[in-house]
């Protein structure tokens, strides 16, 4: 039996609101929510800033389809920086299909001998698509370089050849945008120490991150040599000043749908088609050895 109209509208209602739980508890694991230096009107401000930028991503995203336009999106900074944190709410409510992201492992013995940006290539986008890069090539300017992980030689290509790599990008059709996210040394060590005192995010902090505490000033070093040698007019650096992670987030959002002409775009409109229906079908129980417990 069919529900009723007002049913049916509670229900969407209903479903409307979940989907705006999922954002609620991203904060709630980013700990935001519980956060008692922002009162209850900053904490809806956010949120329905974030939601309006949403609609507008979603606007983006179609507009991406239709021009057939690509673009590559990179995310850089410290470890807590808050890389993850944005590309989750730029992601959230679009499609896969249109906007993914990659997020690269370190390479193996036989990518260490390709050429060095050989394993990224294969995650650029077709025409109608965006990809964000959750770190990029950009770790051998960063990490491989204070770690050790390459050579002098190896860091003096690399800046040979990523203006000229990311030139051919652009002129190929591909839009590059490189965001740094900063923070400061004190915001730094207190997400760390966020970290190491919740169980559920401890999985975030590898032995490498904790190098890389210890080397703040070397990293801080490398990303200034990385900001000065790779800023270039095809492809510009932006620094988005993330010790308050909110503001980050929306700063972020905000600046990015500035730097595409996007425009809304027109939809044929959708009507739900009837069910068919036959008088001789009849639907077979489920076995109750298989179903799942209604625990909750």
């Amino acid at each position: 039996m069919l529900a009723s109209n007002t049913e049916l509208i509670r229900r969407i209602h209903a479903d409307l609101a979940d989907s705006y739980d999922e954002e609620l508890e991203l904060e709630l694991d980013d700990g935001d929510a519980a956060d008692t230096g922002a009162g209850n009107g900053d904490r809806q401000r956010y949120f329905r800033e974030l939601f309006r930028l949403q609609g507008e991503l979603v606007k983006l995203q179609d507009w991406v389809q239709q021009t057939r336009h690509k673009v590559v999106i990179i995310f850089e900074g410290r470890d807590a920086a808050g890389k993850g944190g944005v590309i989750k709410r730029i992601t959230q409510r679009l499609n896969p299909r249109v906007c993914r992201v990659a997020a690269l492992p370190a390479p193996n013995d036989r990518e260490r001998t390709q050429w060095y940006f050989q394993r990224y290539v294969s995650h650029l986008p077709a025409g109608g698509e965006i990809v964000l890069f959750d770190r990029s090539w950009y770790n051998r300017a960063g990490v491989e370089r204070v770690m050790g992980f390459c050579d002098d030689a190896q860091y003096e290509e690399f800046f040979r050849s990523v203006p000229e790599f990311e030139k051919m990008l652009v002129r190929s059709g591909i839009q590059v945008i490189k965001y740094w996210f900063s923070i400061s040394d004190e915001e730094q060590h207190l997400r760390f120490l966020g970290r190491i005192h919740d169980p559920l995010k401890q999985w975030k902090l590898s032995p490498m991150d904790l190098e890389s505490r210890r080397r703040w000033e070397a990293y801080t070093q490398a990303k200034e040599v990385m900001l000065e040698r790779t800023h270039i007019a095809e492809a510009p650096w932006w620094v988005v000043q993330a010790d308050d992670k909110k503001k980050a987030r929306l700063n972020c959002i905000h600046h990015l749908l500035g730097q595409m002409p996007y425009h809304a775009t027109e939809h044929a409109p959708i009507e739900l088609p009837e069910r068919e229906r036959h008088d001789d079908y009849m639907r077979r129980p489920v076995p109750q050895d298989i179903i799942v417990p209604e625990i909750y």
